[in-house]
């Protein structure tokens, strides 16, 4: 038995148990003394801890002005979205250097439209290529003050089905591509336009500076037309009202434009396949109301006078609408809007809403535009949405055409406004303010005999304005006008202005006429 393995084991385990079994009162007694040892250490600790001078929760954290200091400089390399590592500096703001323009045109109308692009165009200033289909002969005064002329590469191999259309939308819309070929250094935006597009282009700077162009960035606006926006889509951006391209988006376009083309054959205008690369590309339409298409026909003056709160970017169809000045040609009607475009462009075409509670009368201001005196009041509700001084693009009235709320032209003769167009403009440096003139635009008007004043009497209005440069770096909000007292008969003068503190335009008291 001795020599059983089995055996040994057991009587060794027997043995142990046996020696515990004997001291089995003693451990508990050695268990509850080492517990109240190690509580009493924890709650010494704790209570050192708590109190001790120089304790804090976030002693190892660095404070937020640390963070700061110790922080990446501003300037660092970032992965941009089409893969390509960027140097993207938030110091350097977007300038009209980092902008390339992308202009359509046909040698057929070449002669016509380039004198559009002369009013806004800066040599020495600019970038860009005006893309034809076929050479146009050019003097050499003019080749000095419009952007270089280049001819579109050729489109046969790509189909084209749309059965009313004209197979140039596949020359125009690879326009893009054909720009980014060119290699230009230094750039953050391709814009495109057609020849018939004006550009404001110190407020497209502006505008483009909101946006990152390092991202995929595809900008620009809605038609005016509501089933222009159903045939087509709303969202796409209208070619003839301008659009931008961020720079990485407009790369990674040019690698695909090609193959996306050949996939719709059927539709109309290049602009709308523009969108549906972007669409394959995953990028949305991203709206700016101050780039427009004018899908309409007659007079801008209802859409001009009451702008969106946003920067004027674009005009376009002028051969199609009336000059926006009487009297004038479609030309001259520019340069005369020049004027105070280069002296307040953000402040271009801004409406303000006012009173001459005196006399009960409204009024509108459209800077650097137009003036309106209404008799009566008129809640700004109203005087924000556009009279319907035009038709829409498929030359009907009807009001539900549009994709933006219209008022009529009241068929009340006494509710006409009293229109007064832009005549001068200038800057008075010692007061750093703009002086603007606006002359009454006189035509036959049956008699009111509402028993009030008359503003026939108000042959022109004088309006001063401090430039801000810095209006959209703010949140949008339309300037106040306030009316000043003056002495020169048959004038009415108003101050434009950033609206104060508590500054309402709130309705005067209805009188009855």
């Amino acid at each position: 038995m001795k020599d059983n393995p089995k055996f040994s084991e057991i009587s060794f385990w027997d043995q142990t148990v046996r020696s515990h079994s004997a001291n089995n009162r003693t451990v508990p007694k050695i268990m509850a003394s080492f517990i109240i040892v190690l509580s009493l250490t924890y709650i010494f600790y704790t209570l050192n801890f708590i109190f001790s001078p120089h304790s804090s929760c976030d002693q190892d954290l660095p404070k937020p002005h640390e963070q700061l200091k110790s922080s990446s400089p501003i300037t660092q390399l970032a992965k941009s979205p089409s893969g390509s590592a960027q140097t993207h500096n938030t110091q350097v703001k977007t300038s009209l250097h980092h902008i390339v323009f992308g202009i359509a045109a046909s040698a057929k109308l070449w002669d016509q439209r380039k004198s559009y692009i002369k009013q806004w165009w800066r040599p020495n200033e600019m970038r860009g290529i005006v893309w034809l289909d076929k050479p146009v002969s050019n003097d050499t005064d003019e080749d000095n003050s419009l952007p270089p002329l280049k001819i579109s590469s050729n489109t046969s191999r790509f189909k084209y089905k749309y059965p009313k259309g004209h197979r140039s939308a596949i020359r125009i819309s690879r326009i893009v591509s054909e720009t980014v070929r060119q290699g230009m250094e230094d750039v953050k935006w391709f814009v495109m336009g057609d020849d018939d597009t004006v550009f404001v282009v110190d407020n497209l700077v502006k505008v483009l500076a909101k946006y990152d162009h390092n991202q995929f960035y595809y900008i620009g606006s809605s038609s005016e037309s509501h089933l222009q926006n159903i045939n087509f889509s709303y969202n796409m951006a209208y070619g003839g009202g301008g659009f931008a391209i961020s720079y990485p988006l407009a790369k990674a376009l040019e690698k695909m434009q090609d193959r996306c083309i050949k996939r719709y054959p059927g539709l109309y205008g290049s602009d709308d396949r523009i969108q549906a690369c972007m669409a394959e590309l995953g990028v949305p339409l991203t709206k700016e109301p101050g780039f427009h298409q004018f899908d309409v026909y007659g007079n801008l003056f209802g859409l001009l006078s009451a702008h969106p709160v946003a920067p004027l970017v674009s005009l376009h169809h002028l051969d199609v609408v009336e000059p926006i000045f009487p009297n004038v040609d479609r030309v001259q009607a520019l340069k005369r809007l020049k004027v105070p475009m280069k002296l307040d462009s953000a402040g271009l075409m801004q409406q303000s809403i006012c009173y001459d509670e005196t006399r009960f009368w409204t009024i509108s201001v459209s800077w650097g535009y137009a003036v309106q005196i209404f008799r009566g009041i008129f809640s700004p509700r109203e005087m924000e949405m556009p009279s319907r001084t035009f038709i829409n693009w498929y030359r009907r009235s009807d009001y539900t055409g549009y994709a933006f709320n219209t008022r009529p032209v009241s068929k009340n003769t006494c509710q006409k406004p009293f229109v007064y167009y832009l005549s001068n403009a200038l800057y008075n440096a010692h007061t750093n303010q703009t002086v603007s003139e606006y002359v009454q635009h006189r035509v036959p008007d049956p008699e009111c005999k509402w028993k009030m004043a008359d503003p026939s009497q108000i042959d022109r209005v004088e309006v001063y304005k401090r430039p801000d440069p810095y209006l959209w770096d703010k949140s949008p909000r339309r300037n106040c006008c306030r009316m000043l007292p003056t002495k020169k008969k048959g004038t009415m003068v108003i101050d434009v202005g950033v609206c104060g503190e508590g500054e309402v335009v709130e309705l005067p008291r209805q009188r009855k006429t």
